[in-house]
């Protein structure tokens, strides 16, 4: 019940603090003008981290909280403090920098320290790093309406329910939700279009709590679970969506020749806009990843060590590949011979990504099949088996996948043919795994069954991997609600291809909203997802209706009175139709 009044409390403040400030901002001319750099277009507050941090300390000293360490509170409150100066004076990353590990090791010196490795040393700069990458993370997420907020607000639930379950955690359990009820407070003037912003002030603020109380929550050696990948993946998986976002643009900086401090429109928000969803959709898919990730570090801390390793490696590598995805949008302008450079340099670094994601993926297959078949004594048993023969196997299905032509599959275009391809692969490796180990070994300790279960887990994971291009592209597509609305008239090879041609175009973007066609039998059906919604004359009432923007014919199958009729309709209702026009022209005279 105190949590309950707590909450709500710190809620009802925030929803008061936050109006003050804006005004208190504008008066005072603390606000974010638009820029290049920047996303938004009109001039806006900065003082939302203001509101959150006294908010705060209000409700913290007015409602009794009791027991919290001083030193959480001075290390929040100076983080705070160094992201109000820079707010309004704007200082150097440089000095930045310095007072942010200042202030990390003032933690370190009361005991906040991760318990990851059982070296003293690499965890003290283990943890200096994670405090201030983690604070800076945050900073670096407050790059789009309700973001940064809306991701806090996801990974301090989490991180609540972590310390729920932790002994001594009562204190810092009132503060968390204390800091959610003003940080959700401040979300609802900060959702799109958002009439005041969070500043370095409130994103370092927010970025430093949930840093340090991650060091409470039971995430490293004393937490339960004495696997060190564990151990490290439950908090990464936690703050997720910072993490991820920071090293993406990190590392698109650097490639591009860019400093990683600066700022720019090219972080994974801004890529999803790139790419045909709205704010708010962009948003809300990162809001899903950072709950998606809260969820996973939540079930780490219920499954076993075993098949927790399995579901962050899933998880991780989940994620790696929607980065390189969106690491593939182009957002950095140049010249056509430095994106041709940078596009060869980039083609093979993503090869060796390939392999790279290629030897976890038959290694979590060949693991996740001893699981499944084993179990407890018997799995102990053989688990010498499988670190003995997982080298043969790995070194075994890499240079199959080479041979078979795996390597040249384009993940974009990813088919039915390229998925044979890969279970020809798969099975030719699998045998001569097989093969291999009775030559080698005599097949003795080793079961059949671990291999086909091995077999079947990586032609999905392989299959799954490749498509995954195509799958965040045609979920993306699906879900812009933008651009002209078009039916294809058509439903055989003819329209697919139209359709395949219109939506791959990023200068025009189209709204499929489905296929019309003649044959009777295709009604109460769909192609590629996309529904068959009648015939000739569901099309006319489409168009009479002005439900439609754009007709293209896919198909030669169509009489001339016919098409002069629709020819006129769409002319009176302002629809524009259009006929995909494929020709081959010789290029040399065959006599």
């Amino acid at each position: 019940m105190t949590l309950t009044v707590n909450f709500v409390v710190a809620l009802f403040v925030s929803l008061l603090m936050v109006p003050l400030c804006r005004k208190l901002a504008f008066s005072a001319g603390y606000v974010a003008k638009p820029s290049d750099e920047r996303w938004h277009r009109e001039t806006t507050a900065i003082f939302g981290g203001v509101a959150i941090f006294v908010t705060v300390l209000v409700c913290s000293l007015f409602l009794g909280l009791t027991g919290l360490p001083v030193v959480l509170v001075v290390a929040a409150t100076g983080m705070f403090l160094l992201g109000l100066i820079d707010d309004i004076w704007s200082l150097k990353p440089f000095t930045k920098l310095i007072v942010q590990i200042v202030i990390a090791a003032t933690l370190l010196f009361f005991e906040y320290r991760l318990e990851w490795t059982g070296s003293l040393i690499i965890d003290t700069l283990l943890t200096l790093a994670w405090i201030v990458g983690i604070s800076n993370a945050f900073n670096l997420l407050d790059n789009m309406d309700g973001l940064c907020a809306g991701v806090s607000v996801i990974v301090g639930l989490t991180v609540l329910f972590t310390l729920m379950a932790q002994p001594n955690t009562g204190a810092e359990i009132n503060f968390l939700v204390i800091l959610l009820g003003a940080t959700l407070g401040f979300l609802v003037y900060n959702v799109a279009p958002a009439s005041i912003f969070l500043g370095d002030s409130g994103s370092l603020f927010l970025g430093v709590c949930l840093s340090v109380l991650t060091l409470q929550s039971g995430y490293s050696a004393g937490g339960g679970q004495s696997n060190i990948l564990s151990i490290v993946a439950a908090p990464v998986l936690v703050l997720l969506v910072p993490i991820a976002d920071t090293t993406l643009v990190s590392v698109m900086r650097i490639l591009h020749g860019r400093r990683p401090s600066e700022g720019g429109r090219d972080h994974s928000s801004h890529r999803l806009v790139a790419i045909g969803l709205s704010e708010r959709a962009a948003v809300g898919v990162l809001w899903g990843l950072a709950a998606l990730g809260g969820l996973a570090g939540l079930g780490m801390q219920w499954l076993s060590e075993d098949w927790s390793t399995v579901l962050a490696v899933i998880v991780v590598l989940a994620i790696a590949i929607f980065g390189i995805y969106l690491a593939q949008v182009r957002i950095y302008e140049g010249t056509e011979s430095e994106r041709k450079e940078l596009t060869v340099n980039l083609t093979y670094k993503r090869q060796v990504a390939e392999v790279i994601l290629d030897v976890f993926l038959i290694s979590l297959a060949y693991y996740t099949a001893y699981r499944v078949r084993f179990e407890g004594v018997e799995l102990a048993a053989l688990y010498p088996s499988f670190l003995e023969s997982l080298p043969l196997v790995l070194a075994i299905q890499v240079i199959i996948l080479l041979l078979t032509g795996a390597y040249r599959v384009v993940w974009r275009h990813f088919g039915l043919m390229d998925a044979v391809t890969l279970g020809k692969a798969v099975m030719l490796g699998t045998l001569t795994s097989v093969f291999v180990l009775v030559f080698v070994y005599r097949f003795e300790n080793y079961s059949r069954g671990v291999f086909i279960i091995y077999g079947a887990l990586l032609i999905l994971m392989l299959a799954g991997s490749r498509a995954s291009f195509r799958i965040i592209s045609e979920s993306i597509r699906r879900g812009v609600q933008a651009g002209d609305r078009l039916v294809i008239y058509g439903a055989g090879d003819g329209g697919v291809a139209a359709m395949r041609e219109l939506l791959n175009q990023n200068d025009r973007p189209y709204q499929m909203l489905g296929f019309v066609d003649d044959d009777t039998s295709k009604l109460r059906t769909s192609i590629h997802g996309y529904p068959i919604l009648g015939d000739y004359n569901g099309l006319v009432s489409l168009v009479m209706s002005d439900a439609i923007d754009c007709v293209v014919l896919g198909t030669r199958m169509i009489d001339s009175g016919r098409l002069s009729d629709l020819e006129k309709l769409c002319a009176e209702h302002n629809v524009r139709l259009s006929r995909m026009h494929v020709d081959f022209k010789s290029l040399v005279a065959v006599s």
